[in-house]
């Protein structure tokens, strides 16, 4: 299958690496041009599990995609929530008649930004528990296990999405079919609106966070408020089932020393962060449905702070 993955950052290159040895024909659109010309040059070099990879994968910037003969089957959608637009604007002409677009961006709501470009039946929104990260440009660490669930917007395109299901297993992704992915994306949600903003806040891997005495007590006022606002739309979140799956994140054997994605954005890289699509959706949507959300409008405040402190771009 012909693959583009739009942003290559660390779960990019992840998803990218695994679908190149599967032996796709898979390209890298970004943003960053020295991580594209590290890969350009060198390959993507990827800590893999404790097993060194180079992965020789065609690497572009997005304001060039223009010039890029490629029809894509399907596009992966990995771009910071903010910058998904400016994206799908770059790459519009390698989008066809039957190309697929699959978004795993964190936060809520990227439908309406799709729309713009594809109709609903090419639509999948997926939610993705693998992790990711990298240690330079060019350089990815990889490890652990994780799976992703994926719904088709329409009804008539199941047997599409059971097409890129297979892709994606073929590569050993473990991706499966949901027929309640907003219930899944605010589960996520809920995960990222607690260890990406605290992590970032508190400079802190999730294993330390979850070491500390008061980290329950917060975590599940975020939580609360995210379940409050999911209910005016239909989603009713087991909290015991979220609750459980945040402190997984703590085990210092799986996945408890990683620094989330906002982290790394802000306090590595000083870039942005995605948080008014996490934390502050949730306080605009509080707002629209009269549901409170004082700790999650705080942390949101508290990031945009940290922003501005770092001078993030």
């Amino acid at each position: 299958m012909k693959i583009i993955i739009a942003g290559a950052g660390a779960m990019g290159s992840r998803f990218g690496l695994m679908l190149h040895q599967a032996h796709n024909d898979v390209i890298l659109i970004d943003g960053w041009q020295d991580h594209l010309d590290h890969i350009n040059r060198d390959g993507l070099i990827a800590d893999f599990n404790g097993q060194e990879i180079v992965a020789k994968i065609p690497a572009y910037h997005q304001d060039h995609a223009n010039e890029i003969d490629f029809d894509a089957d399907l596009i992966i959608v990995f771009t910071k929530a903010m910058q998904l637009d400016h994206m799908m604007a770059s790459i519009q002409n390698m989008i066809g008649d039957q190309t697929k677009i699959l978004c795993l961006l964190n936060g809520l709501g990227h439908e309406d930004t799709l729309e713009k470009y594809v109709s609903k039946d090419h639509i999948l929104l997926g939610n993705t528990m693998w992790t990711a990260g990298l240690t330079g440009p060019g350089k990815a660490k990889l490890f652990g296990d994780g799976y992703l669930e994926l719904q088709s917007l329409s009804t008539t395109g199941k047997a599409a999405a059971d097409k890129v299901i297979d892709v994606l297993n073929g590569a050993k992704l473990n991706a499966k079919y949901s027929e309640h992915i907003l219930s899944s994306i605010y589960r996520k949600a809920c995960v990222n609106g607690t260890m990406n903003g605290l992590c970032t806040i508190l400079d802190s891997n999730m294993a330390d966070l979850g070491a500390t005495a008061p980290i329950d007590d917060i975590v599940n006022s975020i939580v609360n408020e995210f379940a409050a606002v999911a209910k005016h739309e239909g989603v009713e979140l087991d909290l015991d089932q979220v609750l459980a799956q945040i402190k997984s994140c703590y085990d210092r054997e799986t996945i408890g020393l990683h620094y989330p994605s906002m982290y790394q954005d802000l306090i590595t890289n000083q870039r942005l962060t995605e948080i008014d699509y996490i934390n502050g959706a949730i306080a605009r949507k509080g707002q629209k449905y009269g549901v409170a959300t004082p700790y999650c409008s705080f942390l949101t405040q508290l990031i945009h702070c940290k922003e501005e402190l770092l001078g993030a771009k």
